[in-house]
């Protein structure tokens, strides 16, 4: 009898574990306590987000690999993860390079490289192979956590790949035309294509598909221990369904959620953060001589006014999309990264770190096929590591809900950019020349600050400081 009833407990363990059809079950079950503090938005104020695409993090491109290294991102004073989408991803229509599907290809060797976009997904509940398994993910989630850092997955809620079961036993889903075909996601402005044909475009005026897609972001969480979403294109998606599935979420545990979008109303209905993109394109256009210093003031007069309404800007020199479409920073910014990062990481808001950024990525990964990134520590990581030491640990640097006053101070120099920011009696001045040329200025504060970057003791009083094209510098209280 005993082992009549052990047997029927272990088949019903089976049974409410298999979440889905075509992925092992795997024995997480729902959270009952933390292995971590809830996030707050005390961690926000100091914490540097990382950007991790696992398919070219390493030469496995695997979970298991990309956790090895958890605590070198630590080093580098990473306090979020933001994993690539981690879905399955579609067959159909799968993409290649040169905008190819798969299926057009006729070499068999040809196509089996062609892996497709992470962003053409099959299936919600699911775990790409590529990567490993839905216990490799949730031992990544582990990791993490041990190390006191906070992961948040790449949702792609806009649209799926075109074998998702949902195609089939759901079409009502899906945008259709008029002859009741599924579509591709359409460009309002022109009424065409985006050019996304490898996806199918989801229809949020049925509910039915609203409560499917908060069914399945509340897995993740429930039975992974996920601490929130990066939603990918945010902004083609009602932002009354995002107060809904993020007031869901909530009601589970605390999560952070980032909006790949610039958008004060996404702010208002629940994201903790969206996407400095403005600010990101100001600081292309600066280091290739197309904008100054003088529409970067303007947009920090613009940002300041949203973000005392609500939110983080998520600042960052290169991402996924920016390095694999537009270029590495040494064709963006080939004699200025550092001054530009330095930035990213001084003015209010979180600093993004992308999978290669901290060893000095200098080739465009590929996009849809297999690559990697390099692995030697040189001046660039000394130098991340450094800033995410200071945005860790200096107040003046607080950057979320309650962030340091930004003040901007006179330097009688249209190319030299000169910043305060303080809070709770730590203070940071920044001073950077953003041109080519050499440039003397009289800086308005004056004072005893430590270099921090130089860890030596210098005064500003009243005289002038010479800088090199590009050269900066970050002086904080004693």
């Amino acid at each position: 009898m005993k082992k009549l009833v052990f047997a029927i407990l272990v088949m019903a363990a089976i049974i409410s574990c298999k979440e889905n059809k075509n992925e092992p079950a795997v024995e997480t079950g729902a959270i009952t306590q933390p292995d971590i503090a809830p996030i707050t938005d005390e961690l926000a104020e100091t914490a540097v987000i990382y950007e991790a695409n696992i398919r070219q993090y390493s030469p496995e491109g695997t979970f298991k690999a990309f956790a090895k290294d958890i605590p070198v991102l630590k080093e580098l004073g990473v306090k979020i993860i933001w994993v690539m989408p981690i879905n399955k991803i579609s067959e159909v229509k799968r993409k290649a390079t040169d905008n190819k599907f798969t299926s057009e290809i006729e070499d068999e060797n040809e196509r089996k490289k062609y892996l497709g976009s992470y962003y053409s997904v099959s299936d919600y509940r699911s775990i790409n192979p590529e990567f490993g398994t839905l216990e490799d993910f949730k031992d990544l989630v582990d990791v993490a956590h041990k190390n006191g850092i906070y992961v948040i997955v790449d949702w792609v809620p806009n649209h799926t790949g075109w074998d998702h079961p949902w195609i089939e036993e759901h079409p009502e889903y899906y945008t259709q035309n008029e002859a009741g075909e599924i579509i591709d996601p359409i460009n309002p402005d022109t009424g065409e294509s985006w050019g996304w044909t490898d996806v199918a475009d989801l229809n949020y005026d049925n509910q039915e598909m609203r409560n499917a897609m908060i069914s399945d972001l509340k897995y993740w969480v429930e039975e992974f221990n996920i601490d929130g979403y990066r939603m990918d294109v945010a902004h083609k998606v009602p932002a009354d369904f995002f107060k809904r599935a993020i007031d869901t979420l909530k009601a589970i545990k605390p999560v952070f959620m980032l909006a790949e979008a610039e958008q004060l109303d996404l702010l208002q209905n629940g994201f903790d953060m969206h996407y400095a993109w403005e600010g990101h394109h100001i600081f292309n256009q600066i280091a290739m001589g197309e904008k100054t210093l003088k529409d970067f003031d303007e947009y920090m007069l613009k940002t300041d006014t949203v973000l005392k309404i609500k939110g983080i800007n998520m600042n960052f020199v290169t991402n996924h999309d920016e390095n694999s479409w537009k270029g590495t920073l040494k064709e963006r910014m080939p004699h200025s990264k550092e001054i530009f990062t330095a930035l990213s990481y001084t003015i209010p808001g979180m600093p993004l770190l992308y999978s290669g950024q901290e060893y000095d990525l200098e080739h465009r990964l590929k996009f849809f096929e297999k690559d990697s990134i390099p692995k030697t520590k040189g001046a660039y990581f000394e130098f991340l590591k450094n800033m995410g030491q200071l945005k860790n640990t200096n107040k003046a640097l607080n950057g979320g809900t309650q962030p340091a006053a930004y003040k901007r101070l006179n330097a009688d120099n249209e190319n030299v950019l000169v910043f305060q920011r303080a809070k709770d009696g730590d203070t940071l001045i920044f001073i950077g020349n953003f041109s080519k040329e050499i440039q003397t200025i009289t800086p308005e504060a004056t004072g005893e600050f430590t270099d921090f970057l130089l860890s030596q003791t210098t005064k500003l009083e009243g005289g002038t400081v010479t800088l090199q094209p590009w050269e900066f510098r970050i002086l904080v209280n004693n």
